[in-house]
């Protein structure tokens, strides 16, 4: 009886590459979709997937998709190094013998510009829930620091061969999930690290995490500094017109590492989209839900315990729409983490400036 316990858990795990397979067999072409501007962990699970069904089901044609942009710097270097084919989503028609797969993102969690097809199979290891009515295959592991860590354990089921360039993907996409403290992973997100890095392109992998930034990069964090606010333990910060939507979840994790700070939030303006990221410096804080909270009725939200971020549509880019919109957000945020929003000030006074040369 011991035997046939502990043997259990064993077949359930690697019965989830069969019932993936399975779930996409009877369509004549896999569509992989992610979330609007994919990060490492979207891309590399992707790729992890596509290699997988190539080799599996041999001559069916596998289509990697992009909802947005690839914005950050770290992430382009990634697209272009390795390299990764990616058709914009909005140049495809998906038909009814399409398998629409769904990786690091759940349908209904507002992280899609478009969900008028029923995904065929989700994968994600997100806290917040989705709509998955009408989805066959869900592996949805919120224990789980990556999506990557779902698709390396697949591949390892299905004895699949890794490449170098899968391998620095795989390694890359878990990495960046990962690395922040607390770290938000767990025991198979450790095991599927030890096993790709020895595969992985040690110099691609220095190039993709060292990328080369541009003069806009570094006006925004300026303007992010000149622009932050504390509030007892929790620091806001307005970014302004960003060039690019990810360096505001980058000036949140900028800001999280202040020694005096267990909050980070950071909102800027893309288009008319105002775009919020949140971290928190401590497990149990479930960051997610507290954005949901925040932006309810404005616009949406989600994410993990300590990372999480959201967007509101605005009306107008108006100087008022924007400052009417940033005082009720930052409102909302100090009344649920229950801080006197009065007692606020400037993060860092304004810097003298030195004659230029």
């Amino acid at each position: 009886m011991m035997a046939e316990s502990n043997a259990e858990p064993v077949l359930l795990r690697q019965h989830r590459s069969e019932r993936f397979l399975a779930a996409v067999g009877p369509y004549s072409r896999v569509v992989l979709v992610s979330h609007v501007n994919p990060d490492p962990d979207a891309l590399a699970s992707m790729l992890g997937l596509q290699t997988l069904i190539e080799l599996r089901q041999p001559g069916k044609p596998v289509v990697m998709t992009v909802d947005g942009m690839i914005a950050r710097a770290e992430n382009r270097a990634m697209v272009e190094l390795l390299p990764i084919p990616l058709i914009p989503i909005e140049a495809l028609i998906i038909g009814p013998d399409d398998a629409l797969v769904m990786v690091d993102s759940q349908p209904g969690t507002g992280r899609r510009a478009s969900e008028a097809v029923t995904p065929v199979a989700v994968l994600d290891h997100h806290e917040t829930g989705g709509k998955l009515e009408g989805v066959h295959f869900r592996d949805v592991r919120a224990n789980l620091g990556a999506t990557s860590t779902m698709v390396t354990g697949y591949l390892l089921e299905q004895n699949v061969s890794v490449s170098p360039r899968l391998a620095t993907a795989l390694y890359y996409g878990i990495d960046s999930e990962v690395s922040g403290y607390p770290r938000e992973s767990g025991p198979l997100d450790d095991g599927a690290l030890v096993w790709l890095y020895p595969r992985a392109d040690k110099d691609l992998l220095a190039r993709i995490k060292n990328p080369k930034l541009s003069q806009d990069y570094f006006a925004t964090f300026q303007h992010a500094l000149a622009n932050a606010f504390l509030y007892q333990d929790v620091v806001v910060s307005w970014c302004g017109v960003v060039p690019q939507p990810d360096i505001i979840a980058e000036l949140a994790d900028f800001f999280i590492r202040f020694d005096r700070v267990n909050w980070s939030l950071s909102v800027g303006l893309f288009g008319n989209l105002m775009k919020l990221s949140i971290r928190v410096a401590h497990l149990g804080a479930h960051s997610g839900e507290v954005l949901r909270v925040v932006v309810d009725g404005l616009g949406t939200a989600g994410g993990h315990d300590k990372r999480a971020g959201g967007a509101i549509p605005l009306p107008d880019t108006n100087p008022e729409t924007i400052d009417q919109t940033l005082r009720l957000i930052r409102h909302r945020l100090l009344t649920k983490l229950e801080i006197d929003e009065q007692k606020g000030y400037r993060l860092l006074e304004a810097s003298p400036i030195i004659q230029a040369p």
